[in-house]
């Protein structure tokens, strides 16, 4: 599989049909990314039991994941490895709606057996097709991902000059419209739908196009300078965080000025070749990561947050249930990976 043809973040395994050299250095990416996003919901569990500072500490050193994703997604879709027709395009969203469907099902039955909510159990799983749940929570981003993912490859394919993607062009339509006719039907029949959530907001556009003019680019500048921006934006962030807002929203200029740091410093790096086999393997496992985790992150970081007494050890519990929780989960996912489970699993 090569991150060439893989779109970003997570969600999708790549065509094999387009050659191109693999990019280790979003391999690098994705994998970071993917362990900032165990870190962020760890982080949360110590913020929830009262350790407000390491909590959001955690929170800011990996917020600029999801963001990056995104910036990953927009470099697969319009450089890295575009769609060359309505099939391939379906196909990608096919390969992320399934786990995704999977997971979120899971989920809902873990929260019916032990969460003692029983009795919205059908309200719940209502909800997962209008937006995220609350018992998949982390879920919320293919709500948008999918959305930004089917909105480049139809541009991609109308500029291009292929056929018109025509069923790609009424699904988008369709989830253009749907927040305005769900609003119709309250007013006309009084039902109050769920909050729509299928929709893509204008900074994750921006992050996409933005973020793959970035990674896509044959020369970013001293990698020295993008390390000091991202070191001094990660200070500023989490004053931020500390004073002003928390949690910073993906869109805030905070936000973004650390995750293009990010990208700038990682991106072309040169992994290697050592590296390389067992760095590959990770970035294919780590949608599967990032759909298992909150699983670890409940069972490990939750208990050891909620017991753990006030003081210095709070920066070391969370390191150390985070970095558990990362690796229980690439584990388990490279292990479904090996029994062919990824097409489901993720």
């Amino acid at each position: 599989m090569s991150s060439a043809t893989s779109p970003a973040a997570a969600p999708q395994a790549p065509d094999r049909a387009t050659g191109r050299e693999r990019r280790y250095d979003i391999d690098l990416l994705r994998v970071l990314c993917t362990a900032a996003v165990v870190l962020v919901h760890a982080s949360a569990e110590f913020i929830d039991a009262g350790h407000r500072t390491t909590g959001i500490l955690g929170d800011t050193a990996g917020r600029f994941a999801v963001p990056a994703f995104f910036a990953m997604a927009g470099w697969a879709a319009l450089s890295g490895a575009p769609v060359r027709d309505e099939a391939r395009l379906l196909a990608r969203l096919g390969r992320i709606l399934r786990p995704m469907a999977l997971w979120t099902a899971l989920y809902l039955l873990a929260s019916y057996v032990f969460g003692g909510n029983r009795g919205q159990a059908g309200e719940e799983a209502a909800r997962a097709l209008f937006g995220s749940v609350e018992a998949a929570f982390h879920l919320w981003y293919l709500y948008a991902y999918v959305p930004l993912l089917l909105l480049l490859g139809v541009v991609v394919l109308v500029v291009r000059g292929r056929a018109l993607p025509r069923r790609s062009a009424v699904l988008l339509a369709a989830l253009a419209v749907a927040p305005a006719l769900l609003g119709d039907v309250t007013t006309v029949t009084g039902w109050s739908p769920p909050d729509w959530a299928w929709s893509v907001p204008l900074s994750s556009v921006v992050y996409a196009v933005a973020g793959a003019a970035l990674l896509a680019a044959p020369r970013r500048g001293p990698r020295a300078l993008w390390a000091a921006a991202a070191a001094v934006t990660l200070v500023v962030l989490a004053v931020y965080q500390l004073t002003v807002r928390h949690p910073a929203a993906y869109g805030s200029a905070a936000v973004a000025a650390v995750t293009f740091a990010v990208l700038g410093t990682v991106a072309g790096v040169r992994v290697p070749e050592r590296a390389r086999p067992l760095l590959a393997r990770l970035s294919d496992a780590s949608f599967g990561t990032y759909l298992v985790h909150l699983v670890f992150v409940t069972l490990l970081a939750r208990p050891v947050a909620g017991h753990l007494p006030a003081g210095p050890w709070a920066p070391v519990a969370l390191a150390v249930t985070t970095v558990a929780a990362a690796a229980l989960s690439f584990a388990v996912s490279l292990l479904w990976g090996r029994l062919g489970w990824r097409a489901w699993l993720g």
